[in-house]
């Protein structure tokens, strides 16, 4: 390639840098509304809850006032309420895992609302930045809790106020909520390979 050539093509990328830095630069301007969000993780895909405590992480990191609800796990070990908790983050663990493990779902269900409850409580105190209700949309799939006590709670909460549902099967209504709605697609899994779950990984 001659020096003109190669001149000529360092023009024609600076000119597209340019064109792409002023279309990032007009979307931020027009950015300008300043409250919490809402933001949904679903699908069916590995990484949903893990991408929720990375957000909580974040907003501890920053010296924010943070707070979770895990609904669905049970009693086994988690390494991010290890960590957290050993922070000084308050959770809520409904403790009585997945719906085809349950000996007693009616107790599931009276667990899962007074775990919901623990979230409306937070949810309505603006002393909490961002609140994560991992594994929510379950309790709705299931009909432990009602859909629309769960819009109206997010719709009425603090206006700084942000939070973070994960779970598969989000229903349409809360997605049509959220501002953000991310859809984790599975590929590739190592349990349908005959590997076992892994501590540091998995839980």
């Amino acid at each position: 390639m001659s020096e003109v050539e190669l001149t000529q093509k360092q023009i024609q990328d600076k000119k597209r840098r340019e064109a792409q830095k002023a279309k990032v630069n007009e979307a931020v301007a027009k950015a300008d509304i300043e409250r919490g969000l809402l933001l949904v993780i679903t699908g069916n895909g590995k990484g949903k809850s893990t991408a929720g405590f990375g957000n909580i992480t974040r907003a501890l990191g920053h010296d924010q006032k943070v707070a979770v609800v895990q609904f669905v796990k049970g009693t086994q070990a988690c390494g991010e309420r290890n960590l957290l908790s050993s922070l000084g983050v308050p959770f809520h663990t409904m403790n009585t895992g997945f719906s085809w493990d349950s000996e007693d779902p009616e107790r599931d269900k009276m667990a899962a609302q007074q775990a919901w409850a623990q979230a409306k409580k937070w949810l309505a105190d603006p002393q909490y930045d961002v609140i994560l209700l991992d594994e929510l949309t379950y309790m709705i799939t299931w009909g432990f809790i009602e859909l629309a006590d769960v819009l109206s709670s997010l719709s009425n909460r603090p206006t700084e106020m942000s939070v973070i549902i994960t779970g598969r099967a989000a229903h349409r209504d809360l997605k049509a909520l959220a501002d953000t709605v991310s859809e984790v697609r599975p590929e590739k899994h190592a349990f349908q390979q005959g590997l076992k779950a892994r501590i540091g990984i998995d839980w």
